[in-house]
């Protein structure tokens, strides 16, 4: 197949896909948490903290499964459920502070890995990557 050939596009953006995903379980794997753990993480990073539902939307997960995620997260220590001031009926869920450091040291690991993966590329060729992924979503 011609290197040009448009229907080789696909197969080249789901190869870079999977060789991302393993380079980021591998990047976890000190932490022992799961890319839907680690993903959860990071979006409660963002936050004060949330409803397990808005959890769940924003991991666009189902609710019990966000309950599963949050449940290994708090036996681990790494987030905390608390009652919602708001609303007695509602339970928000809020990094501890490990689960802050956590956050901290596996952000820096992913991007280091992301930092060796993208860096074969020259910085014109990154900021064009950049460009077009970013057009591309929108």
């Amino acid at each position: 197949m011609h290197e040009h050939d448009e229907s080789s596009l696909p197969e080249a953006f789901w190869g870079v896909a999977r060789q991302l995903r393993h380079l980021t379980k591998d990047a976890l794997a000190p932490w022992q948490v799961s890319p839907s753990q680690a993903r959860a993480l990071g979006v409660l990073g963002k936050e004060d903290a949330l409803r397990l539902n808005v959890l769940a939307e924003q991991l666009r997960i189902a609710p019990r499964s966000v309950t599963e995620v949050v449940d290994d997260l708090e036996a681990r220590g790494l987030v905390e459920r608390r009652a919602d001031p708001a609303d007695r009926r509602a339970t928000l869920v809020a990094l501890t502070g490990p689960g802050r450091e956590t956050v901290a040291a596996i952000g820096a690991a992913r991007r280091a890995e992301a930092d060796r993966f993208f860096g074969t590329l020259s910085p014109a060729d990154r900021a064009h990557l950049i460009r077009i992924l970013k057009q591309l979503a929108t």
